[in-house]
């Protein structure tokens, strides 16, 4: 494939990187650009010169307080898509801050899906969008006001669970509004919706 993706893995395990990018380069539709065993200053400038695609981050690299890190630490260096790369058991809360998650339990092919689904989630909401919802978070509004799960919606769209969940924090980041039931309303008001189609 000639056009490759860089990968950046962040992880302290030489194994899980090697692992992942022998992974990878079998796939042939990612590469890995980078492996850096932690974020300390020296890492944090080459951060700034590196063109990333996509981040594979293991939460870990954060020590005991990983809330303190993750996705928003790389807001200064790029807006590639940050993936949790869990090697371990994970606090949800944390894991929800990511573009998505990979695990060492992953088969590779499911690996490469959920690496293309953070990228497609990325172009569907281009960074100077403003308030505009994309199309695919117009057809994710429909779906939430319709009342179905995020599981459900995932499946429809075939979409991660992490991305059905990442485009519903658009949606309420663009909109404002954190309930269903408001964003029914919003739907309603916008005819994205018909009365009729609600449950």
């Amino acid at each position: 494939m000639a056009n490759k993706k860089d990968v950046l893995i962040i992880t302290p395990s030489v194994m899980v990187a090697k692992g992942i990018e022998s992974i990878l380069g079998d796939m042939g539709e990612f590469r890995v650009a980078g492996i850096l065993s932690d974020l300390d200053r020296g890492n944090d400038l080459r951060l700034k010169n590196m063109d990333i695609d996509i981040v594979l981050l293991d939460p870990s690299v954060f020590g005991y307080d990983a809330r303190g890190g993750g996705k928003s630490y790389f807001a200064d260096f790029t807006d590639a898509p940050v993936l949790a790369l869990v090697s371990a058991v994970s606090d949800e809360d944390i894991l929800r801050s990511y573009d998505g998650c990979v695990t060492l339990f992953d088969a590779p092919n499911v690996i490469v899906r959920k690496l293309r689904a953070a990228l497609e989630t990325k172009q569907d909401s281009p960074k100077n969008e403003g308030n505009e919802l994309s199309s695919r978070e117009k057809e994710i509004l429909i779906c939430v006001a319709k009342g179905m799960l995020n599981k459900e919606i995932a499946d429809l769209y075939n979409l991660s669970i992490y991305t059905v969940i990442t485009h519903r924090k658009n949606i309420t980041r663009k909109t404002g509004i954190k309930t269903v039931a408001g964003l029914t309303v919003y739907a309603l008001l916008n005819n994205l919706i018909d009365i009729n189609s609600v449950e």
